[in-house]
Parts: structure tokens; C-alpha cells; sequence
């Protein structure tokens, strides 16, 4: 429905494919312009599309665990490998080249299982595409770990075993926005489970963790990142995003993250605003539960396992057919059928309902018959009833009373109409006798401009109200000694030093002057 909020299309979802443990997992889209954002729950999804339908999303990993291996049910397990190894595919996911024949080994165990000289001939493993590059000697080395260290190794304990090495890794959790540095320098930033990285490269230039950073803002494309470390030690790193829909996102993403994995409980959530003006810039609210409730609450789930239909154990899973988008085949292929054919039969319902009302409704009754009024009326005319030889009376007579208790009806219908646009005018015509000055407007329409005048009225007050409010704060952070740190920061803002000495400072002595000439001309007087 258009009306329709994040949250419910989440849910919908999560229930379809069974999951509980949604929490670490959103659903992305990418605007006209190819800017990336997140489906924000609390707001209506249509209002949120730029696009014109249908709409394209994706389901994925926004929040990684902390610890993979410690989730509770292996659906989850299964959806956050599927995540992972696409960041490996897409080289997100940074490793040597010992780490990734390993991990290329557990993937090619979970998906083809032991190796079999009769099925696996030499090269097998260069079906499958693991990274954006490799090698054969990777490729070799893949193989050869596949068929010593493995044999055994059920898919989600090979899945289990890939999780664990993934989690070790110093770009575990990375997804990465391109920013660049103030020497130019490109650079990647991105947020994980244990803090803020910055990637410069294929190397990690810059880990900050949790608990120290303090503020995030950003104004325009400039993003700023304060930093509060050992010894009172305060950095402020600042990078520029390409665009200011980029930048806003990457704070966004920003803000999220730290709420998520720094905060104890969802109700130490603060709206944060990207600038120190409480009158300017965005404000933003994570709106969801916190790594430790998410734990908590995981550990309570007491329900058999969910059976987990994996996709076929064939090279196509791995292929690069995979940047279309992780295949989620927890679900068996029958019911996603079912659930696409009930969508789309709902489609087809409602078109047909719209269909007839149209064709239907008083404006169209006098040129349409309905749909199937109409085949039949045309393939029982006499005329079509004669081409086919048939000379039965009865059905003409049939025909001739249904057009004339159409006819009838139509006529009625008239009649109805012009009876109660006369009683319209006669309540009409009462009106201007009692009241002349309603000649023009209808009581609906008079409320209408009473609610008007009312809502003017109202935005004109608190227009009023803020503009008092803001000259006593005007007048505050320049007239007085208040040195707080609220004010300290305002008034250290260069925004606010243009002001007060480009147009505060002169418009104060324009105004002094005529006062001092005010009193003078009184006491001549």
C-alpha cells in the first residue's frame, strides 16, 4: 500500500524467509542519481523512492555481528555467509593469499561437499570465481586444501569454519564509502563491529575505536569525525564525499553503527543533528535495538531449527551471476513461487475491480456497458444471431427487454439527478435569503476558508514566537557574558563571526544613532 511503512515490508520479508535474528540485516536501494540508502523503518517506503516503480532493493548484512559464530540459529549463520562471501567476491574483504585459499576451500566444501575423483576432474575449483582476480597457483592451492583438510565437513560446518576466519580479518564488516583526504588522496571509510576504518589502498591507515569517537558531523560534502583518545588527546579527522547526498549518508551510516555496538540499551538513543545550530543542518535517529538487547533477545528463541533449503550445489552459485545479488534459497522454490503468483493474482483482481467501476460509473453509463454485459449484448443482437442461422425469438425477446430495462434504468438514473440538483438550488436559494453575504460560497466551501484563515492565523503566531525567541537569543550570545559551552561553540562558528561583524555590528550603531537622535530632538523640544 503507499502508505505502507519500512517496517512492515522488513517484516514481511523476515517472516518469509523465517528468520528471527533480523535485527543485523536491512534493505538497501540505490536512487536515480546511483546514491545508496537504507530503507528507514519509521517512514513510508513510497515516499522514500526517488524512482519510478517497480521498485529494486536488497536484502543484506547493515549491521555485522560481533561474533558470527555466536548467533543463535543457523539460518542466520547461512544468510551472514551468504553476505561475506559476497564482500569477498567484490573485494571488500581484504586477506592474504593463504587466508583466501583457505577461505575459498571452506566455501567450495559447503557447496559441493567432499571431494570426488569421479565427479571433480582436474581445474575443478576454476569453475568457480571466488575473488574479482585470481591465479591458477591459488587455484591449485584452493584444491589442494579442498581435498586434505576438509573431507569430512558438513555445509554449515564449513559455513561455521568461514565465518570464524572471516571474523579475524581487519576488513571483516567493511562496506566502504569513497571519500578523499585534505591532501586529495583517495581513501575508503567504513564502519564495523569494533570501530571506524579508514583504507588507503589495500592498507588500513586509520582504526578508531567505539568508544572514541565522540562526534560525527558533516556540512555539505566535508564530513568531520572528532576523536577524544588517551591522555586528552582530541583529534578531528575531516574528509570530503563526492557528493552531499554521499556524505550525509556516510553520517548516517555513521551515526547508526556507534548507536548500534557502543550503546547498552535503545533508550540512551539521541536524535543528533549534523551541525551545532539547532536551526541548521539534518537531524537523524537510529531507530532499532542495540547489539547487546539483539544478543539478549537471541538468546531466548527457543523454537526447532527452521530446515534450511540451500541452492543447488552447482558452479553457478559462485559465479559472478552473484552481483545480482546473494541468492537467499532458505525458502524452497515452491513457496516463493506461491508467493509471487498470490501477488500478482492480487494485481490482476484489482485491475479488473477498477476496470468495472470505470466502466460502470455515471459519467460512463450512458456510452459502456460493462464487460461482460457488453459480449453479451453483442454476440446475442439479432444480427450476430442471424449470421449464425439461429432464428429463436425467445432470445430476441431477451435481448430487447435487457436493452430496455437498460434504457429504463439510464432514464431513472436522470431523473434522480435532476431532482436533487433542484433541491440543491431551493437549499441554496434559503441560504441567500438568510444570509447575503454567503451568495458566493456553499456552507462546505465556507468552512473550508474558515479552517484557512485558522491555519494562517496559527503559522503566523508561531512564525512570531520564533522570531522572538530567536532575537533573545541573538541578543544573548552577543550582549551577554554567558560563556557556556553551548554558547562557546556558536559563537567560535565562522557563520557566526561573518554575522555579527558584517551585519549585527553595523546594524547596532545605525540603530543607536537614531535613538540618540530621537532623544535629542525630544529634549529640544
Amino acid at each position: 500500500q503507499r502508505d505502507a511503512k519500512g517496517q512492515y515490508l522488513f517484516d514481511l520479508l523476515c517472516h518469509h524467509l523465517n528468520l528471527l535474528e533480523k535485527d543485523y540485516f536491512g534493505i538497501r536501494f540505490v536512487d536515480p542519481d546511483k546514491q545508496r540508502h537504507w530503507l528507514e523503518f519509521t517512514k513510508s517506503v513510497v515516499k522514500q523512492m526517488r524512482a519510478q516503480p517497480p521498485f529494486t532493493m536488497c536484502f543484506r548484512v547493515k549491521f555485522y555481528p560481533t561474533d558470527p559464530a555466536a548467533l543463535k540459529e543457523e539460518i542466520t549463520r547461512y544468510l551472514v555467509f551468504l553476505q561475506i562471501k559476497r564482500d569477498l567476491y567484490h573485494g571488500r574483504l581484504l586477506c592474504k593469499t593463504s587466508d583466501a585459499a583457505l577461505l575459498a576451500a571452506y566455501i567450495l566444501q559447503a557447496e559441493i561437499g567432499d571431494y570426488d575423483p569421479g565427479k571433480h576432474p582436474e581445474g575443478y575449483s576454476s569453475k568457480f570465481q571466488f575473488f574479482p582476480k585470481h591465479s591458477e597457483k591459488l587455484e591449485r592451492k584452493i584444491a589442494e586444501i579442498h581435498k586434505s583438510e576438509l573431507s569430512g565437513q558438513t555445509p554449515a560446518t564449513s559455513e561455521l569454519n568461514f565465518l570464524r576466519k572471516a571474523q579475524t580479518l581487519e576488513t571483516y564488516g567493511v562496506d566502504p564509502h569513497p571519500c578523499k583526504d585534505v591532501s586529495g588522496n583517495a581513501a575508503f571509510l567504513a564502519f564495523t563491529p569494533f570501530g571506524f576504518v579508514v583504507l588507503q589502498g589495500n592498507k588500513r591507515v586509520h582504526f578508531i575505536k567505539w568508544n572514541e569517537v565522540t562526534k560525527m558531523k558533516f556540512e555539505g560534502k566535508t564530513f568531520y569525525l572528532y576523536v577524544s583518545q588517551k591522555e586528552e588527546k582530541k583529534i578531528v579527522l575531516t574528509y570530503f564525499a563526492p557528493t552531499p547526498e554521499a556524505c550525509k549518508h556516510l553520517w548516517k551510516c555513521g551515526i547508526e553503527n556507534q548507536a548500534f555496538y557502543k550503546l547498552e540499551k535503545s533508550s540512551q538513543v539521541r536524535t543528533v543533528s549534523s551541525s551545532n545550530l539547532f536551526f541548521k543542518g539534518s537531524r537523524f535517529r537510529y531507530s532499532g535495538r542495540v547489539a547487546k538487547e539483539v544478543m539478549e533477545s537471541s538468546a531466548k528463541i527457543k523454537r526447532e531449527p527452521p530446515e534450511i533449503h540451500r541452492a543447488g550445489l552447482v558452479p553457478s552459485r559462485s559465479c559472478p551471476s552473484i552481483t545480482h545479488g546473494p541468492r537467499l534459497s532458505s525458502v524452497p522454490r515452491t513457496r516463493r513461487r506461491a508467493v509471487h503468483i498470490s501477488i500478482m493474482e492480487g494485481r490482476a483482481r484489482g485491475t479488473g475491480a477498477l476496470t468495472w467501476a470505470w466502466e460502470h460509473s455515471p459519467g460512463h453509463g450512458s456510452t459502456h456497458l460493462g464487460t461482460g454485459a457488453h459480449t453479451w449484448a453483442r454476440e446475442h443482437s439479432p444480427g450476430h444471431l442471424h449470421a449464425q442461422g439461429h432464428t429463436d425469438m425467445s432470445t430476441q425477446t431477451q435481448v430487447h427487454r435487457y436493452r430496455h430495462k437498460y434504457r429504463n434504468t439510464h432514464r431513472c438514473a436522470h431523473r434522480h439527478r435532476y431532482r436533487c440538483a433542484h433541491a440543491h438550488r431551493g437549499v441554496h436559494t434559503q441560504l441567500r435569503a438568510l444570509c447575503p453575504g454567503a451568495a458566493s460560497l456553499g456552507p462546505a466551501q465556507a468552512q473550508q476558508v474558515n479552517k484557512f484563515l485558522l491555519s494562517v492565523l496559527r503559522l503566523l503566531l508561531v512564525t512570531v514566537g520564533l522570531l522572538f525567541v530567536l532575537l533573545l537569543l541573538l541578543i544573548v550570545l552577543t550582549e551577554s557574558d554567558l560563556d557556556t559551552a553551548f554558547f562557546r561553540d556558536i559563537r567560535q562558528t565562522p557563520e557566526f563571526e561573518q554575522f555579527h561583524y558584517q551585519y549585527f555590528c553595523p546594524l547596532r550603531r545605525w540603530f543607536a544613532c537614531k535613538l540618540r537622535a530621537v532623544v535629542n530632538l525630544l529634549i529640544d523640544t
